[in-house]
């Protein structure tokens, strides 16, 4: 388009008014200003565009044709704007959030209860998937935050911590004292229990097997468990101990459901926030961000 947008508001409005005077004042500028855009308009179109009279102005054919046009966009540009008001005055929105099922169930959820009474007109859509996945989704451009144990890496993303997690090992007593029973006091759990891991997908089981590894604990028996939750109800009826995240046990713990088997090393703790891109981040997603730091 090589006319000044302007040029054609001034034609807007004289179109609609058919009158010079009172476009001048609905556009607050003056009567000679309005017939020079005018006049440039019809000279870089090669066509002229109104007739004058006593009475104002008229559109011409040509003018007819490109006014039904102009009148088009400056409508949907007024819708535009209404839109983009109602979205400020509501909050409304649209949050694509990437997060595991352990720490959507643990830490996600307590969020969103409190934001979506906040914020009840925005819309959230959660991807429940490893942290791996959602990492990859946040650089693909597919989502809009994820909630994700820090990243050694964080690339273009900017990190935004909650809370700290510590990995614990844990078992019901009675596993741990059949456990005694059958073995002696003197054998390591580790090697004579059943350990119980997330599975290889999950960026915390690689997290764990880097600390065993480097800690030479050595596992004979070892169960897989796709989930969080599963690998705690596993541990409370006794399957066998269980690495889980403490955070998420302290009732079994202080109650004595559970008990914690200590290893010679501790596992050092990791931090959990919301991760995202800065230049990609909209009005409803820096409402969230600006909700998780008020809380």
């Amino acid at each position: 388009m090589e006319q000044n947008l302007s040029q054609y508001r001034i034609f807007y409005e004289v179109a609609k008014s058919g009158n010079i005077s009172r476009a001048a004042r609905e556009l607050y500028i003056s009567q000679p200003a309005i017939s020079k855009a005018i006049g440039k308009l019809e000279d870089s179109l090669g066509t002229v565009l109104f007739s004058r009279n006593s009475r104002g102005v008229q559109l011409t054919e040509e003018g007819a044709v490109l006014f039904e046009h102009i009148r088009k966009a400056f409508e949907e540009l007024a819708l535009g704007e209404q839109e983009l008001k109602r979205f400020r005055e509501f909050h409304m929105g649209h949050i694509r959030i990437g997060v595991s099922n352990t720490l959507c169930r643990f830490i996600m959820l307590d969020y969103l209860k409190d934001f979506i009474r906040e914020y009840p007109h925005v819309k959230v859509t959660i991807e429940s998937q490893s942290t791996t996945h959602t990492l990859s989704m946040l650089e693909q451009q597919r989502i809009d935050i994820g909630l994700v144990a820090e990243p050694k890496s964080q690339k273009n993303l900017v990190f935004f911590p909650v809370m700290d997690i510590q990995d614990i090992f844990v078992a019901a007593p009675s596993y741990l004292e059949n456990l005694r029973i059958r073995e002696g006091n003197d054998a390591d759990v580790f090697q004579v229990g059943n350990v119980m891991l997330l599975d290889r997908e999950n960026i915390t089981r690689r997290y764990i097997d880097d600390y065993m590894a480097e800690n030479h604990i050595q596992v004979n028996s070892l169960l897989e468990v796709t989930t969080m939750d599963l690998l705690v109800e596993f541990a409370r009826i006794g399957l066998g101990i269980g690495c889980v995240i403490r955070e998420f046990v302290e009732e079994d713990l202080r109650t004595g459901r559970l008990v914690q088997v200590r290893a010679d090393a501790r596992i050092h703790k990791r931090t959990v926030g919301f991760a995202y891109c800065p230049n990609r981040a909209s009005h409803a997603v820096q409402t969230f961000l600006d909700f998780v730091s008020r809380q």
